[in-house]
Order: C-alpha cells, then structure tokens, then sequence
C-alpha cells in the first residue's frame, strides 16, 4: 500500500497516509483539528541499500576466482 501526504487546509498540518488502493477517500481527515479539507502534495522519497559494504567489498572478485582478484564488472 502507498503512503501519501496531505496538507489540512484548516491548520496547515502536513501529516502522511497508508492508503488502500480501495480506501474511501471521503473519509480523510485531519489528524490534529480533524479537518476535512485535506490535499494531497507531492512528498520526497529516498531511496537506500541496505548493505553495507566498504570499498574493498567492492573492488574484489565476488567468486574469489578472478585471475587479478579484481572482477572487470
């Protein structure tokens, strides 16, 4: 499911939503003032890896077979 970001055009709180692709959107509200003029606005994303691996991680041969130990990928 996506999460979405509204701004509560009574109060001006931005607050975000897991939103079902089926969700009724007449039911949004705002989670302070329980507003019900709420807009939608483009949120930022990021995007991460999750391993952590150092630079000579990256430099050697995954197989360790490599001739020069140093994989060309």
């Amino acid at each position: 499911m996506p999460i979405y970001e509204y701004k509560c055009k009574k109060c001006n709180l931005k607050f975000s939503l897991l939103m079902g692709v089926t969700s009724d959107k007449a039911e949004l509200k705002c989670p302070q003032c329980e507003g019900k003029e709420v807009e939608r606005v483009f949120s930022t994303f990021s995007v991460g890896n999750s391993s952590s691996s150092s630079s000579s991680d990256v430099d050697s041969c995954p197989t360790g077979t490599c001739p020069t130990g140093v994989c060309g990928i």
